[in-house]
């Protein structure tokens, strides 16, 4: 299950976090202080209409779902999807998720979760 950030929550992790990008998402992280990781993604409408938007969040949730077991605990992360994320397909964005997460070192692809 995932659990989504709160508005206030995001202007904290886009003030407090940090961030690393490639050319689909932006990733930022900030521990959240509990054990708990929080997921929160934002489409802006320079990406398109709506059903267009909406497809790139469902994509981005899906990648997370996909992976989430391997993603530490106790972080925030918020992801922010750029203008080249809506023509790409879901494998290409599951690989930039994974991406981001592992050049913070937040991600354990090992029995130890």
């Amino acid at each position: 299950m995932v659990r989504s950030l709160k508005n206030r929550d995001f202007g904290r992790v886009y003030r407090q976090g940090k961030s690393k990008a490639d050319d689909c998402l932006v990733l930022y992280i900030l521990e959240n202080g509990t054990d708990v990781k929080r997921l929160g993604i934002t489409v802006s409408k320079k990406i398109g209409n709506s059903v267009v938007r909406s497809r790139v969040k469902r994509i981005i949730k899906e990648a997370w779902r996909v992976q989430e077991d391997y993603f530490l605990n106790g972080y925030d992360y918020v992801f922010i999807a750029r203008i080249n994320a809506k023509e790409k397909k879901s494998t290409d964005l599951e690989v930039s998720v994974r991406r981001l997460v592992s050049r913070f070192r937040l991600y354990q692809r090992t029995e130890e979760k």
